[in-house]
C-alpha cells in the first residue's frame, strides 16, 4: 500500500511476530500504522463461547488496524499472527504527517472503500444467503482483492476449513459439506486436497 521507503524516511521499525502472537488487542489504545512485509494476519473477534469470528485476514503489502488512529478510538478487535511476520510499525504522530500527502491519503481512502465494501457484503451474506453462496462470496472477494489484475486463472484458496467457517459464521462442519457440493457443482476445484476457484 504505501511503499516501504516511505513508510521508512517518516521513523518506521520492523518488528518480527511469531504465529499466535497478538500485536495488539481488543480494548487496546491505537498508537501506530501497521503494514505487512511478509506473512498473514487476522482481525478477529471471540464470543462469550470462544467461538472466534475473523473480521479479514490481511497478508504481505497489506495495511490493518488503521480506522482507530483517526477517530482516536480504542481496537474494536484483535491483531494476531496466522503465520510468522515481518511488520512494518509507524507511530501515530509520524503518520498524521504521512497522510498530509495527497497521494498516500487516497490510496488510504481506497483502502478504506474496499473494506467497506467487503464488510458491506459479508453482512448480507450471513444474514440472509445459504451457506455454500456465503463460501462463495468470500472466496470470490478475495481472489478479487488478492489479484491486481482480473484472471480467468484458478485461484488457490490459502485458508483453512476453520478460516472459512470463521470468515462466514458457519461450522467447519457446514464449511466441509458446502465445498463438497460445490465442487460436485463443479463452482470449485479441490487439487492435492487444496481449494481452486
Amino acid at each position: 500500500m504505501i511503499p516501504k521507503e516511505v513508510l521508512l524516511e517518516y521513523g518506521a521499525t520492523e518488528r518480527t511476530y511469531k504465529k499466535g502472537d497478538f500485536i495488539f488487542q481488543k480494548g487496546n489504545k491505537a498508537t501506530k500504522y501497521y503494514q505487512i512485509i511478509s506473512g498473514e494476519i487476522k482481525m478477529n473477534n471471540y464470543n462469550d463461547d470462544g467461538k472466534e469470528f475473523i473480521q479479514g485476514i490481511f497478508k504481505e503489502g497489506k495495511s490493518f488496524g488503521e480506522p482507530p488512529l483517526f477517530i482516536d478510538r480504542i481496537y474494536p478487535s484483535n491483531a494476531q499472527v496466522i503465520k510468522e511476520a515481518i511488520i512494518l510499525e509507524l507511530p501515530i504522530e509520524s503518520f498524521d504527517k504521512l497522510i498530509l500527502n495527497p497521494e498516500i491519503c487516497l490510496e488510504i481512502v481506497k483502502t478504506f472503500s474496499k473494506r467497506l465494501y467487503y464488510k458491506s457484503l459479508v453482512a448480507t451474506e450471513m444474514s440472509y444467503e445459504d451457506p455454500e453462496h456465503r463460501i462463495l462470496s468470500v472466496l470470490d472477494y478475495f481472489k478479487t482483492y488478492t489479484n491486481k489484475k482480473k484472471s480467468n486463472k484458478l485461484y488457490k484458496i490459502d485458508f483453512t476449513r476453520q478460516e472459512l467457517a470463521s470468515l462466514t459464521g458457519l461450522r467447519v462442519e457446514t464449511v466441509i459439506r458446502a465445498i463438497k457440493s460445490l465442487e460436485n457443482k463443479g463452482s470449485i476445484k479441490i487439487i492435492d486436497r487444496k481449494v481452486y476457484r
